[in-house]
């Protein structure tokens, strides 16, 4: 991850809008309550924070994600993760989730809501819909991340990662002309990207010649 990118304060995502207006979300838990003689009923409840922060970590670890980072106002502990008892941060409740997957980088994030703990179910939901892309068999998890690839902000310095490469890999130009035109392919506003991910990819190529032809 960038140094850009960090747990707290909330960094989120360059180039992703800011909702103008949050709304009270519709997730929540349905506890079971005994009520005696062996019967039981469900009652509704509100995400906690805990609640929110589990069924994320629990689609980011079915959908095979790495290096997690997730950013937002909360106070993190000593590994880094949120802490599961907190109040809800009223003035920005927004949530950006970092990680790789198959080797790319990725990032979602969600502010619509008005609490921390509603936005990071409301990702957990989005995860959960796009690993049914990949069980049904329609597309690839590659197809549905092509709208969501996290590229860096300082691409002069983050080229290889946007292109996805190592650090230490010997990289030829033809390499970076292949890579590039892939993830075109995705980051074009015609294929569903946008203007802002066309511009990185080619600044981001701009720095690998010259760096690579120098």
């Amino acid at each position: 991850m960038s140094e850009q990118q960090q747990r707290y304060p909330l960094s989120w995502p360059a180039g992703w809008k800011r909702a103008k207006f949050r709304r009270q979300a519709a997730f929540a838990k349905r506890p079971q309550r005994a009520i005696g003689d062996g019967n039981y009923y469900r009652t509704k409840e509100r995400l906690s924070v805990g609640d929110g922060l589990e069924r994320l970590t629990g689609e980011l670890r079915r959908l095979g994600a790495a290096n997690i980072l997730i950013s937002s106002n909360l106070m993190t502990r000593d590994d880094g993760m949120p802490y599961a008892k907190q109040r809800k941060i009223l003035d920005d409740p927004g949530v950006a989730v970092y990680f790789k997957l198959q080797g790319q980088p990725r990032v979602l994030a969600c502010d619509v809501w008005n609490s921390v703990a509603d936005n990071m179910a409301a990702i957990a939901g989005h995860i959960e819909a796009i690993r049914a892309v990949d069980r049904y068999g329609v597309g690839t998890l590659e197809q549905a991340f092509a709208g969501y690839a996290q590229l860096p902000a300082n691409t002069a310095a983050n080229w290889r990662d946007v292109f996805g490469f190592k650090e230490d890999q010997r990289v030829a130009w033809s390499e970076v002309e292949e890579a590039f035109r892939e993830l075109a392919r995705a980051a074009h506003p015609d294929a569903g990207g946008s203007h802002d991910q066309m511009a990185r990819l080619s600044e981001a190529k701009a720095f690998a010649r010259k760096e690579l032809r120098a």
